[in-house]
């Protein structure tokens, strides 16, 4: 390995970089110009393992809209209520997956076992669209229902939970983390925060490359075969199991030291039930120190970092809303889509692909000129900045989609699809709902993927980064767990909103959210971007 030396894999070696041993000179402490150093090996292999992940992930779940509306023949509100049931569950999971990794396996095994849950699910997946399951007009009572039920509620939803709790940590804790001098440039400093900091973007990348190949390929599959379209993405997560186990000796996979969740919630409860006998002046998290340590379970330094990580955390209180907006592109975009005039070879969540393209393409641009010539100018863009930024492109995102679907409504031949015109008289609609298709062009939401994804550069990748720095080693998966955690409030949001998930609403729908995302986003500046001063 070149970056990191390891004797063993799985153990408590922590990285080291090889050249930590180097002087630092006054003159070149004075010059303090830092950079992001290489990410090292066994990074970049839990990286791939990402990538696998995340092809299998948007492979499969992009297609789920279209295959409850078309193969089940379910309700676009319906569909949509499943849809942000199953993404609920994939990130409320992530804490128990947290928990094992802490308190019993590690990172390394827990991958693996989830990794068994997932693999199973997405073959019960593959089994639930073979065609003699295929519900009919008359008998809508088969397996496949009760199949692609149990397949995304009990298997892929834990097991991608269990998974992302644990991979993006476990890719950042292979960076040594001490600071050191460039060998050969002077005044060069290779900066851990910064490397951190490429590690999240690239890692953000890697998932976006992975939905970018998942979403092309499995859609068109799906034209033909179901069940095959649902396998294509079982195949491909095997694989990238199979490179994650081969790595096993390269990883620095720190030791379960029990729960660290669980004796975090018991100092919390602590503190706040004896709130009132905190010293004077101090935070109420400051109720759990002990005049002498060793009285509690755990240290007054520990109280510290809980008092820490709540402000930390505090920054998270918006990344619901971002989300339950964002989500709109694996449900909402699709209902808008289907009926709307596009290509014989395009499904309407094929323009998913552009979202993953723009970050695919972007992340680098970022990362190798935009970043580096603003840190260069004396520019720092601090994360509260980046999140900011994401939550107003976002934001401006659904003025336009709100905008887009009034003239959907407006559009012949069934206008908003009630079958009433903007003029007052009636239209015939077409039995199946799939065939009721306005003269207006699907190539118009381009610029709503297109936004969506370079709001994930600013506010999505700049989170996790974000949960990461913001935390001491000891809770960083307590904090991980948490801004992940956020994604599942937001489904919860989306699931209550599927009530009017519905034709004429989507309009009313859209605006709410953008008025509301936009209200969120300017508090959020207010309350922490003195934060950017301190990072």
């Amino acid at each position: 390995m070149s970056d990191i030396d390891h004797e063993k894999g799985n153990g408590d070696n922590k990285p080291q970089h090889p050249m930590n041993e180097v002087e630092v000179s006054e003159d070149e402490l004075a010059a303090n110009i830092q950079v992001a150093g290489p990410i090292p090996i066994a990074s970049w292999l839990i990286i791939v393992t990402e990538l696998c992940e995340r092809f299998a992930y948007y492979g499969a779940s992009q297609l789920f809209q279209r295959y409850m509306l078309d193969r089940l023949m379910l309700e676009k509100g319906s569909a949509t209520a499943i849809n942000r049931g199953f993404a609920f569950l994939s990130y409320a999971t992530t804490i128990f997956g947290a928990i094992v990794a802490d308190k019993w396996l590690g990172k390394f095994k827990t991958v693996l076992i989830f990794a068994i849950l997932y693999t199973l699910g997405l073959s019960l997946l593959s089994g639930s669209a073979v065609d003699s399951l295929a519900p009919t007009k008359e008998d809508r009572n088969t397996a496949a229902m009760p199949m692609f039920i149990v397949a995304l509620y009990c298997f892929i939803s834990l097991g991608t939970g269990g998974i992302k709790s644990n991979v993006s940590a476990f890719a950042a804790e292979q960076v040594p983390t001490e600071d050191y001098v460039h060998p050969t440039k002077s005044g060069i400093t290779i900066n851990h925060a910064v490397t951190v900091e490429r590690i999240f973007r690239y890692f953000y990348m890697a998932i976006n490359i992975g939905g970018l190949l998942g979403q092309g390929i499995t859609p068109q599959v799906s034209r033909k075969n179901w069940s095959y379209a649902f396998m294509i993405p079982a195949v491909v997560f095997v694989l990238g199991i199979v490179i994650f186990a081969l790595g096993r000796n390269k990883y620095y996979d720190r030791p379960p030291n029990g729960s660290i969740l669980g004796k975090t919630f018991r100092c919390i409860v602590y503190a706040f039930r004896n709130r009132q006998n905190r010293p004077a002046g101090t935070h109420w998290t400051q109720a759990a120190r002990a005049e002498v340590d060793g009285t509690h379970e755990w240290n007054n330094q520990f109280v510290d970092d809980i008092e820490r990580t709540y402000h930390a955390c505090k920054v998270f209180m918006v990344y619901p809303m971002y989300w339950a907006l964002y989500n709109n592109m694996n449900d909402n975009f699709v209902n808008m889509g289907v009926n709307m005039t596009r290509p014989d070879w395009l499904t309407p969540e094929m323009l998913s692909f552009v979202n993953s393209l723009v970050i695919v393409i972007f992340i680098p641009v970022f990362d190798i000129i935009i970043f580096p010539i603003l840190r260069k100018a004396g520019f720092k863009l601090g994360p509260i900045a980046r999140i900011t930024i994401g939550f107003v492109i976002v934001s401006c995102c659904f003025i336009y989609v709100t905008v887009l679907q009034h003239y959907v409504y407006q559009s012949a031949p069934y206008y908003n699809f009630t079958g009433n015109t903007p003029s007052g008289g009636t239209v015939v609609l077409p039995e199946n709902p799939m065939d009721r298709i306005n003269e207006i062009s699907i190539w118009a939401q381009l610029p709503a993927y297109i936004f969506i994804g370079i709001s994930e550069i600013f506010a999505s990748a700049t989170g996790l980064e974000f949960a990461f720095r913001s935390a001491t080693a000891e809770l960083k998966s307590v904090v991980m767990s948490i801004f992940l955690a956020t994604n599942a409030f937001g489904s919860l949001i989306g699931m209550i909103l599927a009530i009017w998930s519905n034709d004429p609403n989507f309009v009313y729908l859209y605006a709410a959210q953008a008025s509301l995302m936009f209200i969120l986003t300017g508090f959020f500046a207010w309350k922490f971007m003195h934060l950017d001063a301190n990072m």
